[in-house]
């Protein structure tokens, strides 16, 4: 089974992603939309820019990597009789693979769309308040 890293926050999976260069093979497809990602105290939250697509045209899953995957695979439109000088804006197919931090609630990650933008929400877990116990220690 392959050895996957285990991360205690999103700046440590950005450090990761950043520092080493094997990040590219988590993306496939297209021109990946540009991605904002927010650290709140309750929660992380994932923006992607998706101009002119619709919830419809997302697939969001946990892999068997426990990596969030976003993918899409836009049918190709019919191509009206438009002489395009330039095109910036077109999206089709992507695939994007992001490891997540341990803190995540797996079980309550949500996703929309709005004006453009694919927000996934990623909760995080409540910490765990460990009260001390008290013991007696004997003596040997």
């Amino acid at each position: 089974m392959k050895n996957v890293r285990r991360y205690n926050s999103v700046f440590d999976v950005l450090n990761d992603v950043f520092d080493n260069e094997a990040w590219m093979s988590r993306t496939t497809g297209g021109a990946i939309p540009p991605i904002n990602i927010i650290d709140s105290e309750h929660q992380y939250e994932l923006e992607f820019a998706v101009p002119g697509m619709k919830k419809e045209d997302f697939c969001i899953q946990i892999d068997t990597n426990d990596q969030l995957v976003v993918s899409t695979e836009k049918p190709a439109q019919a191509r009206e009789e438009k002489r395009y000088l330039r095109q910036s804006f077109r999206t089709s197919a992507f695939r994007q693979s992001i490891v997540m931090p341990d803190d995540v609630d797996r079980n309550k990650i949500s996703a929309r769309v709005d004006s453009g933008i694919l927000y996934i929400t990623l909760p995080k877990l409540k910490p765990e308040v460990v009260k001390p116990e008290v013991r007696t220690i004997g003596i040997a």
